[in-house]
């Protein structure tokens, strides 16, 4: 059955090729019988002739499926059958299918034989031998990435991620728990199927995986166990190729998109030939019969210009098709253009000269083609911008940044209406099939990115404080004389010579003697008084020692939501006023103006076709220092980070960090008084500072989801 199939679909391939087989001059010669032996590892045909011939017949050889084609030509087939089967050897059957004054021997093989022809009176022997190399085409049916004697016991796989690589093709990542797993690769049907020999896996593992939201070729990854042996199953669409490598414990499957070129008889992105390899012994044959039997086995549909003439003599073993087409178009002059699996074969000026023909009819036609008016709802994009865009003029409202591209016609028009958001189009129908295309992919909802922005502003301040402090108290008036200090309300400074009294009414008691730096603090103190006792004189003696650390963090968390692409900006704060005053003659003129002191977040997001958000950023905090007005007037304290980084969606990244320390130490004391061991300390005063500051800005950018879901 499988032979009946085989004969009528080469026959319909022959019919549908040569229309005018039927037209021709009736076969000279026939084919009368043909008979098999079986010699050693060699079988030898002999095909006896109604008239000798005057040079072996034209064959070639296809290793998938393994076969050997020879044509006859003005040859009938005298055999009464189409189909014979022998099963001697390698040798399994044979067609032979007449159209018209041509007909075919096909020997269809178990493997990929070697041919060779010979004529002897009216016979022809063919001799088939083994081929002595595995054919290329079999070896790559499975790849395997160890050797099963290399395998261990036991395997595990670890974890499954998917990615989407930059030029758009889905990356399949599978971490192994060893090297040595052994790996097996193939296509099975419209799906990739990769078995890890001897291999366990997780239960959380064992999923299937829906990847259509990366944009790759690939729609699902399943992973499931399969015996002793883990199986995972890829399955992309439309056009594809893979490639398949291993890193160390690392196993990394690549399926990329193929764009089909129009110009290329195989598609693919592997640099060379790809087509199925055949071997050819053609000599002095016809170009057009060549050319036609390379498109059969190619599977297209070819369509021979009238005016490829010419004869060829070719002598390959194991080429790929395609290359033989390349080959003979070199030699002839030849050139084609492929439209689907259908290709067309012309002399190259032919084709040169047909292509100018009909660009130049398609643009007196749309220069005579009636215009149609359509009108087009938009939903989400400005009618005036789309009118703006397509007759090539910058939506900003100026002049494009370089030539105008016009997607209107030279005679189309476009008029937006911004109250219904409608654009009405008056342009000829081939156009307007294209806006149409154009406006239905730009005229979607933009993706929202929320940003999350944390400045965090850790202190860490470190004070000590010690000192005494040593007062003489005395209710009576009190006057040293000649010692140069005046006594005022009961306090001893340097004066004149001549001491003066003031005050003197007395009625509390009045400090003298040593009065060091004030210990004013919200630390503790300790205080130790001696006094006499008639109570009118005392030793007031107070220790006041201080140490206090304070650790302060004030966090901002300003939030925006923006839309891809959209610059957004948030801010919060106030304005601090300043006054400046202006002298003009006599007059003196004060204004008031306002200095900004906020927290802003400017951001810019970008969604990568990877999933990760690209934001352009600009974080200012400002806030004014009124430690160190100048005329009331603060300076605005202010830290910028601006930057541009990449996030994954949901991560966190620290875009800017400021640490700032300072370190103070003051120490006031008696002259020589201060500098006595140990009791020193009852005539100094001393104070270390220590101040650590420290901003760090946080960003956390989330895509929203445009699903929306109910529970």
């Amino acid at each position: 059955m499988k032979l009946i199939k085989h004969a009528l679909a080469t026959l319909a391939v022959c019919l549908a090729l040569s229309p005018s087989a039927h037209a021709e001059a009736l076969p000279s010669n026939a084919i009368e019988a043909i008979n098999v032996a079986q010699q050693g590892n060699e079988v030898s045909l002999r095909i006896d002739m109604k008239e000798a011939m005057s040079a072996p017949p034209p064959g070639f050889s296809v290793a998938n499926p393994a076969k050997i084609a020879l044509d006859f030509q003005s040859t009938a087939n005298a055999l009464g059958k189409n189909s014979q089967v022998f099963n001697q050897g390698d040798l399994r059957s044979m067609n032979v299918v007449q159209v018209g004054d041509r007909t075919r021997v096909v020997l269809n093989l178990v493997k990929s034989l070697n041919f060779k022809t010979r004529l002897e009176g009216k016979s022809l022997y063919v001799t088939l031998s083994p081929v002595e190399r595995v054919s290329d085409t079999a070896a790559t049916r499975s790849t395997r990435f160890a050797e099963e004697s290399l395998v261990g016991s036991k395997h595990s796989v670890n974890d499954v991620m998917f990615r989407r690589g930059k030029d758009g093709e889905g990356r399949v990542i599978v971490d192994l728990s060893d090297s040595g797993t052994g790996i097996d690769i193939r296509q099975q049907g419209p799906n990739l199927v990769v078995d890890f020999m001897k291999t366990t896996v997780t239960d959380r593992l064992r999923r299937k995986l829906d990847v259509t939201d990366f944009a790759t070729p690939v729609t699902t990854v399943e992973t499931r166990s399969n015996g002793d042996n883990v199986r995972m199953i890829i399955s992309p669409k439309g056009l594809w190729e893979h490639n398949a490598y291993q890193s160390d414990n690392q196993f990394i499957v690549e399926v990329k998109r193929i764009v089909e070129d129009p110009n290329k008889l195989v598609q693919g992105a592997k640099v060379g030939y790809q087509g199925p390899r055949v071997s050819i012994n053609y000599q002095n044959g016809d170009v057009r019969a060549l050319l036609r039997l390379m498109a059969e086995e190619l599977g297209l549909n070819a369509v021979i210009s009238e005016t490829v003439t010419g004869t060829t003599t070719l002598v390959l073993k194991d080429v790929p098709a395609d290359q033989v087409i390349d080959i003979i178009f070199q030699q002839k002059g030849l050139d084609m253009r492929k439209k689907g699996n259908i290709i067309m074969i012309a002399p190259r000026d032919e084709i040169a000269t047909r292509e100018k023909l009909e660009f130049e009819s398609k643009q007196q036609i749309s220069e005579l083609e009636p215009l149609k008016l359509e009108q087009f709802q938009l939903n989400y994009q400005k009618a005036a911008d789309i009118a703006r865009l397509l007759a090539g003029v910058a939506t900003g409202g100026g002049a494009p940044a370089g030539p105008a591209q016009r997607i209107l016609s030279k005679r189309g028009s476009a008029v937006a209406d911004p109250q219904s958001n409608i654009v009405f189009i008056n342009d000829i129908p081939s156009k307007l099939e294209e806006i149409r295309s154009f406006i239905n992919a730009i005229d979607v909802g933009a993706r929202q990115v929320l940003i999350e922005a944390r400045v965090v502003e850790a202190s860490d301040s470190f004070n000590r404080s010690i000192g005494a402090k040593l007062n003489f108290l005395n209710q009576k008036q009190s006057m040293l004389g000649g010692s140069g200090w005046n006594v005022t309300g009961g306090r001893i400074t340097p004066g004149t010579t001549t001491p003066t009294v003031t005050n003197p009414t007395q009625t509390t008691p009045q400090t003298v003697g040593v009065n060091l730096p004030s210990y004013t603090s919200t630390g503790g103190t300790l205080a130790l008084s001696l006094f006499n006792s008639s109570l009118t004189k005392f030793l007031n003696l107070e220790i006041a020692a201080l140490e206090s650390d304070g650790i302060g963090k004030i966090i901002s968390s300003p939030r925006v939501i923006t839309a891809n692409n959209v610059k957004a900006k948030i801010e919060d704060g106030t304005e601090v006023p300043y006054v400046t005053t202006q002298t003009t003659g006599t007059s003196i003129t004060q204004t008031v103006s306002f200095k900004p002191a906020k927290l802003s977040l400017e951001a810019t997001p970008q969604i990568t076709p990877e999933g990760t958000v690209r934001m352009a950023l600009v974080v200012k905090k400002e806030e004014p220092d009124w430690t160190k007005a100048v005329l009331g007037n603060p300076p605005i304290k202010s830290s910028i980070v601006e930057t541009n980084v990449v996030v994954e969606n949901g991560g966190t990244v620290v875009i800017g960090g400021v640490f700032i320390t300072k370190t103070e130490d003051t120490v006031e004391k008696v002259p020589l008084l201060g500098d006595i061991p140990f009791l020193g300390w009852l005539f100094k005063y001393k104070n270390d500072t220590g101040n650590r500051r420290e901003l760090l800005v946080f960003i956390t950018p989330r895509v929203i989801s445009d699903k929306v879901r109910f529970d």
